[in-house]
């Protein structure tokens, strides 16, 4: 939050022509000034309004673990940020995500395929045309499109937003003034939008921030809330070595390289783990040797274990099958309205209410 009111009123125009830009844009698009690619296959769009870690990948993943639970075939399309298909194309199926290293994919699109049991993950920033490229290959039942609430390109039938329960609501402005990145009309065309990290605030706040929001969203919005809950600690060969009970008076060495790495590191304090060294790097880092030599020496001098993320863990494992870094896995629990997310898939596929 920026408190400087000479430096508020300078930045003030910035942000208000970076909201108009991002309002212009939706204008071309929903007027077709600008063309849609529009596709038979139901496209269901997860992304965000804001800066920073929402929880799109997880919530990707639980979405396409509930598509595979009815028997069908998911697809995600991703940008793959950072990663040597970015500016072009690739595709990884779920049976063959063994074989593949985050470097060529992208560190979160390595770690969706991981999760699927059937279908595929398409890499590319052009994502309308790696649709029309890999659809025939996969034929998917549904498309996801990963952090597709700006790729306005593509004509979706359902908006998924999602907020960090944390971001705090002085900060919904648009950049530079606030975290935002395009401004709060947008969520007009949301569908649901659902909480992230739910457990650590209070249920006053975010119905406190939904208030907030309400003037801008439809009257039929879906509303829910989720959190992260730990499945336990495994190895670098994704064998589970422990609980996260088991980590109480553990020295840890915590390794992240998130939007938002907070969230971990209090998941590990809770567990009773003594964190006597935090190393934060930037989103999308590609660990190298030397920072795991610096990673490994800190362990050996505190006595420590070394715990990561499974986001982070794909990238580790391209350097190194150390047996002394261990990862946390997660999974999505709804506090409220994930039976209606589900539900509402089910309307899309033109299936029964469950």
């Amino acid at each position: 939050m920026i408190k400087n009111k000479f430096l508020k009123i300078i930045l003030y125009p910035i942000s208000a022509l970076w909201a108009f830009l991002y309002w212009l844009r939706r204008f071309c698009f929903n007027y077709k000034i600008f063309k849609k690619d529009y596709f038979k296959v139901p496209i269901v769009s997860v992304g965000n309004i804001s800066f920073g870690g929402t929880g799109k990948t997880p919530m990707i993943i639980w979405l396409s673990k509930k598509i595979e639970e009815l028997n069908l075939t998911p697809m995600v399309l991703t940008r793959g940020y950072k990663s040597e298909l970015e500016k072009s194309s690739g595709i990884i199926k779920a049976q063959d995500s063994f074989l593949a290293s985050s470097k060529v994919l992208g560190d979160e699109p390595l770690m969706i395929a991981k999760s699927m049991s059937r279908g595929a993950v398409v890499i590319g920033s052009k994502r309308a045309e790696n649709l029309k490229k890999y659809f025939d290959d996969v034929q998917a039942d549904i498309v996801f499109l990963d952090d597709g609430f700006q790729h306005l390109k593509i004509h979706r039938s359902f908006n998924l937003v999602l907020f960090d329960s944390n971001m705090d609501i002085s900060n919904y402005k648009t950049a530079p003034l606030g975290y935002l990145r395009e401004g709060l009309s947008s969520l007009k065309f949301a569908d649901a939008i659902a909480f992230s990290r739910s457990d650590q605030v209070s249920s006053e706040e975010i119905d406190k921030i939904i208030k907030f929001l309400r003037p801008h969203l439809k009257e039929n919005v879906l509303i829910s809330k989720f959190y992260y809950s730990p499945v336990g600690i495994f190895d670098i060969t994704d064998e589970l070595i422990m609980q996260m009970s088991d980590l109480s008076g553990k020295n840890v060495i915590s390794v992240t390289a998130l939007a938002s790495p907070r969230s971990f590191n209090q998941s590990l304090e809770d567990a009773g783990a003594n964190i006597v060294e935090s190393k934060v790097y930037k989103d999308h880092h590609f660990f190298s040797k030397d920072d795991l030599k610096e990673i490994q020496a800190l362990a050996k001098s505190h006595d420590a274990i070394i715990l990561t993320t499974k986001k982070d863990i794909v990238k580790l494992k391209n350097i190194t099958q150390d047996s002394n870094i261990f990862y946390v896995d997660v999974s999505v629990k709804f506090s409220a309205g994930g039976d209606a997310i589900v539900n509402k898939m089910r309307q899309i596929l033109k299936l029964d209410s469950i």
